[in-house]
């Protein structure tokens, strides 16, 4: 009889040790499920399987998509790439490399190891039931893993909270620092057309917007 592991709580911080934590990882029951890691606590979260969540998610990434388009920046995007060095790991929705760093992770590459690639310039969490987490203990894991930009799409709220971060710390922005001349207050206008339009119109409208 083979032998039945407990299982650790899901959408929450658990208190653990980093060798623990790739424990968990390799015993976890859904291999969807994003993992994080940090300031010795870990957490396993179940992937938001909603229409809400999916759509904001697709709506952020081809916003974005168009807008490097039209402006002519070079970028590579990953979405749920895991990234981790020594006793940080984290799973981001969406994640990208920007401008120079556009092409600096090889293909055929796994995790990332930030011990041996920088961090990507911008990464996105999409926020449905984890907002106060995405606000919280995942920014400080941002923070600490270098990244330059961090925004939080908050499905309910129909906003996108946009941090620029630096010196181990980060403030709230309105314009993109690495995608420069993006406005997020644009990007809300768009999510909120979203709730009375398709995305195929929403595009239409941000390519207009973009080319301006």
């Amino acid at each position: 009889m083979s032998e039945i592991k407990p299982q650790l709580p899901t959408d929450t911080w658990i208190v653990g040790t980093w060798d623990q934590y790739m424990q968990t990882i390799d015993n976890r029951v859904d291999e969807k499920a994003k993992t994080y890691y940090h300031n010795g606590q870990m957490r396993v979260e179940m992937p938001s399987v909603g229409n809400d969540h999916a759509s904001d998610h697709t709506i952020i990434i081809s916003a974005i998509g168009i807008f490097v388009a039209t402006k002519g920046i070079d970028m590579n995007g990953k979405n749920n790439c895991t990234y981790q060095k020594l006793g940080l790991d984290a799973q981001p929705d969406v994640s990208y490399y920007i401008g120079e760093n556009a092409n600096i992770i090889p293909y055929g590459t796994s995790i990332i190891n930030l011990d041996i690639y920088p961090p990507p310039n911008l990464v996105i969490e999409v926020a449905h039931n984890s907002l106060a987490d995405d606000k919280g203990e995942k920014r400080l894991i941002y923070e600490d893993l270098g990244v330059a930009e961090y925004w939080i799409v908050d499905v309910q709220n129909v906003q996108i909270i946009a941090f620029e971060m630096e010196n181990g710390g980060s403030r709230r922005i309105t314009q993109s620092q690495v995608l420069s001349g993006l406005s997020i207050t644009l990007l809300n206008k768009a999510l909120q057309r979203t709730r009375q339009m398709n995305h195929g119109q929403v595009c239409a409208w941000l390519l207009t917007e973009f080319q301006q």
